[in-house]
């Protein structure tokens, strides 16, 4: 009896843990994940940049007063479209009382030298009448009288200029501010009443405007130093702007900067390219924009997806993993290659495989059963 007890209990003890082994392996067995391929195809690869910038003109014109004063009268707008020697404002001399007194002072030194001259002109002219002065002494004499006047016509246009900031209010007049190019108007700084400083030797002076022609237009952007070097002056650029959407425009490059300035510790270097309008896009002076520059471009070579890629842990070289046998097999070899340019989605294979390769596509997962996912979230 005992035997049959302990034989019932070991045959137990041998079912249970065969139930065990059963479940421990059900409960932990995964199917196996079956890897995608895809072959090795001919494309074209384009390897571009993006600049940031901004579209400005090519040339903008700040007009300057020659003198100082306080503007008096603003003839025209912000926007307007001038032509050379439209007048745009006028200014109201605020003369210095120090060199206005000293002007007055010259006009009056003046006529007394003229008084004196026309004196000894007029007495002499008889003399030379009668015979009694020679005609060298006379012509010398008159010589003295014209320059006399000449001198008080001087003196009295500079007391006038110093005054008035005009000899004669004419249109050429320093009072009168006008523009020295065709363009627009694209800023006034200043407004009526504003005192302003003329241009010279040590002061750039006040801005009372600046006009610039919006139909040349040139895109101002910054590169890396990483890709200046790939850059060509007559590269063609397309100019989105931030400011209108979904328009592209063409451009093409005419200035590389020589040299690069540091910015956030990178180095940046300025670019500038020619930009061709369209007639119904109006572009404004300062629109953010982004340039895209070909820097490198390839047709009609064999290229793979960047994602099947793995790289070496070691030498950090590109390798990839190609199917040998069936599908149904799944069984993949190690094959180096090396790679040529990229445009982020598709890389350019130079050696190491052939367009009848299958290539797997690694980095599938296997999806997570439903009491898994129950198991898990709990």
């Amino acid at each position: 009896m005992n035997k049959i007890v302990k034989y019932i209990l070991i045959g137990v003890l041998v079912l249970g843990a065969l139930w065990a082994a059963v479940f421990f392996i059900k409960s932990n067995s995964k199917s196996a994940i079956t890897y995608d391929t895809s072959q090795p195809f001919i494309s074209s690869i384009e390897k571009k940049t993006v600049a940031t910038g901004k579209v400005v003109p090519e040339e903008e014109i700040e007009i300057k007063p020659q003198i100082s004063g306080i503007i008096e009268k603003i003839y025209l707008e912000e926007g307007a479209k001038v032509k050379a020697g439209d007048l745009i404002a006028l200014i109201k001399v605020v003369p210095n009382e120090q060199a206005l007194f000293q002007a007055r002072g010259r006009v009056n030194n003046a006529k007394v030298a003229l008084g004196n001259a026309e004196l000894d002109f007029n007495r002499n002219k008889t003399l030379f009448d009668k015979g009694v002065v020679s005609a060298q002494d006379f012509q010398n004499i008159q010589l003295i009288y014209d320059q006399a006047k000449l001198e008080l016509e001087n003196a009295q246009n500079d007391y006038q200029i110093i005054l008035r900031g005009s000899a004669g209010g004419s249109s050429t007049a320093n009072t009168n501010i006008r523009a020295t190019v065709d363009g627009t108007i694209l800023e006034i700084p200043v407004e009526e009443g504003d005192q302003v400083i003329q241009s010279n030797n040590f002061n750039d002076g006040t801005t009372i405007a600046s006009i610039a022609d919006l139909g040349k237009m040139i895109f101002e952007g910054k590169v890396d130093e990483g890709e200046v070097g790939k850059l060509q002056v007559g590269t063609p650029l397309k100019i989105s702007l931030g400011a209108v959407e979904d328009v592209e425009l063409d451009a093409k490059l005419k200035f590389i900067a020589p040299k690069g300035v540091e910015e956030t510790g990178a180095v940046q270097f300025k670019i500038e390219g020619d930009v061709e309008e369209k007639d119904d896009v109006f572009i404004r002076a300062g629109y953010s924009a982004n340039a895209s520059i070909v820097l490198e471009k390839k047709d009609s070579i064999l290229v793979i997806p960047e994602a099947v890629l793995q790289f070496d842990k070691e030498t950090d070289k590109p390798y990839v993993e190609v199917a040998v046998g069936s599908a149904e097999e799944q069984k993949f070899e190690r094959r180096d290659i090396e790679t040529g340019i990229s445009d982020g989605v598709n890389v350019e294979v130079i050696s190491g495989l052939t367009k009848d390769d299958k290539v797997k596509h690694w980095n599938k997962t296997e999806p997570i059963k439903k009491g898994e996912e129950e198991t898990e979230t709990e």
